[in-house]
């Protein structure tokens, strides 16, 4: 027997939910259009990376998705276009940076003649060796230390383990340009011609004075071949080398911290390049660098490269 109660039931649901479904789902499609309208207000607001096309917050500075500058700036002096956290324009090469020292990177309010903080002038400082003028605590030129800070630096340096043994190295180095190679068989038997004539001479001398077996040291001749002189100078270039990557400048936040310890750190006495980890660009020092606090380390320069300097004076 069949319950007309329950066929009344079935066909009251069976017609109930296709009304519920109906009411839901624009209330679903509605949520989901806000949605899309949150997220395409949040891309017009955002700013998108000219490199990879990703959407920034309106303040980024550089993209989370590849690490580029999202906005360009430009130099208040040539109008080269500039990324927004350089301090040094590459192009006409001056310090742009109105509110930050270039000699210690203190904050300046922009009204000062003078740093509050390390007592340089805005204008900068003439070099007392090469006459130059310099915006930064070291001379662009000859090295020299330009403020107090920098000399401090340069003491501080001179007692590094790391620095004495590169110095040393530098003094082998310098020795080794300088050193006369043999040029011919004809220069080795000469000089044994010459060494035992000066035998001959010195035992004459001793006898004179009443010596009968004097006792004649030999010199230690410091004359080597060609190829015993490069291959001496190229184990110390290796060694050099060594040292200057373990001295290489880190990542920091200050450029003039950056400039002030790789121009503390560069060795005296051998012909050097600076390179950059902003472009990897071969400067003659970090003082031509735009963003220096990127980082970077010195380099020996051959005898035929010193034309790879970027920004050579």
């Amino acid at each position: 027997m069949i319950d007309d109660n329950n066929i009344t039931n079935e066909t009251t649901q069976s017609t109930v939910r296709p009304q519920e479904l109906q009411q839901e789902m624009p209330l679903q499609s509605e949520a989901v259009s806000v949605q899309q309208l949150q997220m395409q207000q949040q891309q017009i607001a955002g700013k998108e990376c000219p490199f990879c096309g990703a959407i920034n917050e309106p303040e980024a500075l550089f993209c989370a998705q590849c690490g580029q500058p999202i906005n360009k700036t430009t130099c208040p002096y040539c109008g080269a276009e500039m990324d927004p956290d350089a301090d040094f324009c590459e192009v006409c090469h001056h310090y742009i940076r109105k509110d930050i020292c270039s000699f210690c990177g203190a904050f300046l309010s922009g009204n000062e003649a003078y740093c509050p903080e390390c007592g340089s002038p805005r204008g900068g400082l003439v070099c007392p060796t090469c006459h130059s003028l310099n915006d930064f605590a070291f001379c662009k030129k000859c090295g020299t230390a330009l403020t107090d800070e920098a000399r401090m630096l340069v003491k501080e340096m001179q007692q590094n383990p790391d620095y004495q043994e590169m110095m040393e190295i530098v003094q082998d180095y310098t020795k080794l340009e300088n050193a006369l190679p043999y040029n011919s068989e004809r220069d080795i038997i000469r000089e044994q011609e010459n060494n035992k004539l000066r035998e001959r001479v010195l035992t004459l001398l001793a006898k004179d004075e009443g010596i009968e077996n004097p006792v004649i040291t030999k010199p230690e001749s410091k004359r080597m071949t060609k190829e015993e002189l490069e291959e001496r100078k190229a184990m110390r270039v290796k060694m050099l080398s060594a040292i200057l990557d373990k001295m290489a400048v880190p990542t920091t936040a200050s450029p003039a911290k950056a400039r002030n310890y790789a121009m503390a750190s560069k060795p005296v006495g051998v012909r050097l390049a600076w390179v950059c980890n902003y472009k990897h660009a071969m400067h003659s020092s970090p003082c031509g660098c735009a963003k220096p606090q990127m980082g970077g380390k010195w380099v020996i320069l051959g005898k035929n490269n010193s034309g790879d300097i970027k920004d050579d004076k």
